[in-house]
């Protein structure tokens, strides 16, 4: 395969095999698109990938991560025509990342109970998430849906369910967070109940009119998290009951683990001054044990998908280091169907065009992770001006 040719995805003819992956914004103040929101992804669109990804487009109030995130209502509507519209115009796809936020949901900002899998402290917002009912499982499922329609009003080509990181379906999948005795509790047949019924009421909702992908971490990167075995029941439940069109393969617990899918240094000085008293403080004082270092290299997270590319037939999205053609087209070598991009393309937004028309073509993202502490007030690469 090459990764510059046309390529199908569910109903969708992408115009090269190369994602935006999603990366928290925080270009949305009132939980509402915005001009700079629709520049931050119209520039990626018209730098060469085939689809951005707008993230997070939550699918309840008190499933966003903070107050000012989008979450999928009609007022909100207008401003995601926009931005497709926008998007569309340079030639390229949009999808929306649609979820629940769970025990990652900020509920000192949302003004509103986080809700989880199992009783959890979140040191964000200083409080303990509420157990989820089934009631509220039927709930959070039925509101996936209604996003996913919302996302069709709204023009976007795509939806993407987040079940990584710990969110609400991951939180779920965890053995360390859930705990429970019910039947979303113990084995993973269990465990994976609330993801698999997000994505079957997505499924029935939009047909085949939009794409679905799902993003599914392969491990949590911490001790009694999920594993690469019982994630891929998950994957081989979703392949054969025929939800989703493509797996994003990712890694990493927002909640306890975050640096496990980031990889490289990160700065723990300017990630701690983002934060308000007492966070900030206690960020500089164990930052260090929170946001672990690990070495970054090149297509960091392909040795654990080889196991999902080596046992699924259905089309994977490889991320996490996917910076230049010589990493690219090792995906397309190991029968990786996508690849996706997300800090590169922050210092760069035309990169993809530019290794099109230049294979030798380097990234300049240095991996330093000094974008991450800048997500509260709009994501971007502090090498360059903003």
């Amino acid at each position: 395969m090459d990764v510059f040719e046309p390529a199908r995805l569910g109903p969708l003819t992408l115009r090269n095999r190369v994602i935006k992956a999603a990366t928290f914004e925080g270009m949305t103040p009132d939980a509402l698109v915005t001009d700079d929101l629709i520049e931050y992804h119209r520039r990626p669109a018209a730098g060469g990938v085939a689809m951005t990804t707008v993230a997070y487009c939550a699918v309840a109030p008190e499933g966003r991560t903070e107050g000012g995130q989008i979450w999928m209502r009609p007022e909100a509507v207008p401003g995601l025509r926009r931005l497709t519209d926008a998007v569309h115009a340079e030639g390229a796809a949009a999808s929306a990342q649609i979820g629940h936020a769970g025990p990652v949901a900020d509920a000192s900002s949302t003004g509103l109970p986080a809700v989880s899998a199992g009783r959890f402290f979140n040191p964000l917002g200083m409080r303990f998430t509420k157990v989820a009912t089934a009631e509220d499982i039927e709930r959070i499922t039925r509101a996936h849906a209604e996003a996913a329609r919302l996302a069709i009003e709204s023009g976007f080509d795509a939806v993407e369910l987040h079940f990584g990181h710990n969110y609400l379906a991951s939180s779920f999948l965890s053995p360390r967070l859930n705990r429970r005795k019910d039947a979303y509790g113990g084995p993973i047949e269990n465990r994976a109940k609330v993801a698999l019924g997000i994505a079957r009421a997505v499924r029935d909702e939009v047909g085949d009119r939009i794409a679905v992908t799902a993003k599914l971490n392969m491990r949590d990167g911490v001790r009694g998290g999920l594993e690469i075995d019982d994630s891929l029941y998950v994957a081989r439940r979703l392949q054969d009951e025929g939800t989703v069109d493509a797996l994003k393969l990712t890694a990493g617990s927002s909640l306890l683990n975050p640096m496990y899918l980031f990889r490289g240094e990160m700065p723990i000085a300017e990630f701690a001054a983002s934060y308000k008293p007492p966070m900030r403080v206690g960020m500089r004082m164990f930052g260090k044990k929170f946001l672990r270092s690990y070495p970054y290299q090149d297509a960091y997270l392909l040795e654990h998908a080889r196991r999902f590319r080596a046992e699924l037939d259905l089309p994977l999205i490889l991320l996490g280091g996917i910076t230049d053609r010589k990493s690219m087209d090792t995906a397309m070598a190991e029968g990786f169907q996508f690849v996706a991009m997300a800090r590169a393309l922050l210092r760069e937004p035309d990169l993809v065009n530019r290794i099109a028309a230049d294979p030798s073509t380097p990234s300049l993202c240095i991996h330093c992770n000094r974008c991450v502490p800048t997500i509260y007030k709009g994501t971007h690469c502090p090498v360059i001006p903003a």
